[in-house]
């Protein structure tokens, strides 16, 4: 169980396989495990995968200071560094939500790190008055009524075809879940302080961004924005799916992400 550090973080990472560095960054309110343990063994026939917890997830620890989009990068540039010590050159990245979110970041700061990067469901801002009423609800949700949280994340967070697909057993079982962690109101509050718009043109690494187009949590347009943002980058906008809907059967995902790291 691999640990580094980064900042004031004691940083935890799940690392698999061998090959070339293939780092898998979770979003708000998931970990490595929860988000990428069924899409891991894809990848570790061939590729060294490294999955870190930033702040609030999994095993990583830290003085509880503000968390913020540039700690979350630290995080996960140090996981990176220790993870793929001994690799052949940089790595590939792809990141989730606010996963994706920290992964530009990084392929901003450091692009002699970043080989390919992929972002699926992720956004460039919460300025907007919808995002800020979004994770402003989250927030007392989290306060207030967790199992309306529960409720209220996954009727945004998977499509309507999939809640149905789960249902009316799969569902009750949902809300039996432990989740959310403690860690997940620090995520929240970084959720609603999201503002990338100055680092995406530094992006140098050739970039695939995945939107999912029936997303009710991150709307799709905040892919259609690090497209437009990010030069030569490549869109592609998955009909049906919701934020989460990959989780149940990552298939496409999968397939994509191969396809552009193969190109």
């Amino acid at each position: 169980m691999p640990f580094t550090a980064a900042r004031n973080t004691r940083v935890h990472y799940e690392l698999d396989g061998q090959g070339p560095g293939l780092a898998l960054v979770h979003g708000a309110g998931g970990d490595a495990e929860k988000v990428f343990g069924g899409v891991v063994d894809h990848f570790t026939d061939t590729r060294t995968v490294i999955r870190p917890n930033f702040s609030g997830s999994g095993l990583t620890e830290d003085d509880g200071t503000e968390l913020t989009v540039d700690l979350i990068a630290e995080q996960i540039t140090a996981a990176i560094r220790d993870g793929a010590d001994g690799s052949d050159g940089p790595v590939d990245l792809l990141g989730f939500s606010l996963g994706a979110v920290g992964a530009a970041a990084v392929a901003a700061a450091h692009p002699e790190l970043v080989r390919r990067l992929i972002l699926v469901g992720g956004w460039a801002h919460s300025t907007g008055p919808r995002d800020r009423f979004y994770f402003e609800t989250w927030r007392r949700m989290l306060e207030t009524d967790r199992e309306s949280l529960k409720r209220f994340s996954a009727l945004t967070g998977f499509s309507a075809a999939a809640l149905d697909r789960f249902g009316h057993e799969g569902l009750a079982h949902s809300l039996a879940d432990a989740w959310p962690p403690e860690g997940i109101a620090r995520q929240i509050e970084v959720c609603g302080q999201v503002d990338i718009r100055p680092l995406l043109p530094a992006i140098t690494a050739p970039t695939l961004v995945v939107g999912l187009a029936e997303d009710a949590m991150i709307p799709v347009e905040g892919s259609r924005q690090l497209h437009k943002a990010i030069s030569g980058s490549e869109l592609v906008e998955l009909p049906g799916e919701g934020h989460m809907d990959w989780f149940a059967d990552p298939t496409r995902i999968i397939a994509l992400t191969r396809e552009f790291l193969d190109a």
